[in-house]
């Protein structure tokens, strides 16, 4: 028997029974998790079953794990003990508001997960940088020799991990605003905040909601956890007052608060204080791809998250030395004629944009657009104005785009990206940067921002 993640009186066992809404990789692994805990389980997703991952509907059907396709009905309630719905579900989904007026729990499937581990977890969330701070500091205990587990909204859901646990000694998790909104009780030993700018506003009713579910990651932690906070980033200080802390707060960037509780970024360099009485560490990242803004801040959150769940440091500057950017993120693909390639198809809000401009030095050319996610693109106007010699805007949110820059740069539309390439080609001299950094999702022309990415890789290629 298991006791919820929600403090209730609810316990999973042979006799509960229990809705899983989303079929997606969360979802998938939570209807495993949840049948391995002897649940009678349903699961549900609005695609048709035809759409649905083949091999998982032969293992429901053989595991007498019922699946339905193509709508959710409310009769999927009857008699439900618990709903668990995965990130991806919209949270207004009439299911959802039927379950919550039957007096049903809804939680999420790493808030389901994250109530049956001991392990010390570190949740690192943020707009922009989770992915590559959630691997580094995974890197960091490897190097060390310690056995670790990476994943979360990261590749490998925490349910996935409990159906073959390795004992891994700490768990790194990547953790979006969705999984936060369904997760009340989470509470990391060291949790990070690494920035906060407009994004998800198809989602969220407006700006403050999306900030508050970013915050919600320090709710339930005690006195004996740990909040690992940029001091740099204005949201985020701007808001420290209004939020009641209740763990221990540590600030990483160039203009950290006085006191112990540090990892301050001195040129290419972190000092780090990780509590009172704490010895002095500094940690060079002069030789490593974490030399370039964005990657300075990420590098110094990693640092000092892995400190205080005791990494040791010659781990963390192996880690450091090793370090390689993600794919699709700043990566580079190539040097045609003096002009340089960046592939930032990860940038899909106008926070991420703006990073990636602030650390690059050269004249850019930008490649831009995409589908819109609510975000103003005003926001950037200054950072475009000072960088950006001139544009070129692709997919829906084109026009919108052209309205707000068109008086900043020169401005130029694609009707798709290899012809956005061959523009951005044409407008380049030697010594610029043409930087695919959309600040749009990719789903009105392609399957991911991965997608995107090669595509834009296969389109520079064949400029040579």
């Amino acid at each position: 028997m298991m006791a919820l993640p929600n403090n209730s009186s609810r316990k999973i066992g042979p006799a509960s029974k229990v809705l899983v809404v989303g079929l997606g990789r969360s979802g998938r692994a939570a209807v495993k998790l949840l049948h391995k805990l002897g649940a009678a389980v349903t699961a549900t997703d609005s695609a048709t079953l035809e759409r649905l991952d083949q091999q998982f509907l032969d293992w429901a059907h053989s595991h007498d794990v019922k699946v339905e396709g193509g709508a959710h009905s409310d009769r999927l309630l009857d008699k439900v003990d618990l709903v668990v719905v995965s990130p991806g579900v919209p949270l207004d989904l009439p299911l959802l508001d039927a379950a919550r007026g039957r007096g049903v729990a809804v939680v999420g499937e790493m808030a389901l997960a994250a109530g049956l581990v001991s392990t010390p977890i570190v949740a690192i969330t943020g707009t922009n940088g989770k992915s590559t701070v959630t691997e580094l500091i995974g890197a960091m205990f490897l190097a060390a020799g310690r056995r670790v587990f990476v994943g979360g909204n990261l590749g490998q859901p925490l349910s996935e991990y409990l159906l073959d646990p390795y004992e891994a000694e700490v768990l790194v998790l990547e953790v979006s605003s969705f999984q936060l909104d369904t997760a009340p009780d989470f509470r990391p030993e060291v949790a990070v905040l690494l920035n906060i700018s407009p994004d998800h506003l198809d989602r969220y009713v407006d700006y403050e909601h999306y900030a508050a579910s970013k915050f919600s990651l320090f709710s339930a932690q005690t006195r004996l956890n740990a909040a690992v906070l940029n001091a740099d980033d204005h949201e985020i200080m701007g808001r420290l007052a209004a939020h009641n802390f209740v763990s221990r707060r540590f600030f990483f960037g160039c203009n950290c608060p006085e006191g112990d509780n540090s990892a301050t970024i001195n040129g290419l360099e972190v000092i780090v204080k990780a509590g009172p009485g704490a010895k002095e560490e500094r940690y060079s990242l002069a030789a490593s791809e974490l030399g370039l803004e964005p990657n300075l801040h990420n590098g110094a959150a990693a640092i000092i998250a892995a400190r205080l769940l005791d990494c040791p440091a010659e781990g963390i500057r192996t880690a450091i030395a090793e370090f390689k950017t993600l794919g699709h993120r700043l990566e580079k693909i190539a040097e045609i004629g003096g002009v340089l390639y960046l592939d930032d198809s990860k940038a899909t809000n106008i926070g991420a944009v703006a990073a990636a401009l602030a650390g690059i030095n050269r004249p850019v050319v930008l490649i831009a657009g995409g589908r819109d996610k609510g975000g103003d693109y005003r926001l950037l106007a200054g950072i475009v104005k000072e960088k950006v010699k001139g544009m070129i805007l692709i997919g829906e949110a084109r026009d919108k785009m052209a309205a707000v820059f068109s008086e900043l740069t020169r401005v130029a539309l694609a009707d798709d990206l290899p012809a956005a390439v061959r523009l951005a080609a044409s407008m380049a001299d030697r010594g610029d940067v043409v930087l695919l950094s959309p600040a749009c999702a990719s789903f009105d022309m392609f399957t991911s921002y991965g997608h995107r990415g090669q595509v834009f890789k296969d389109a520079v290629l064949a400029l040579r």
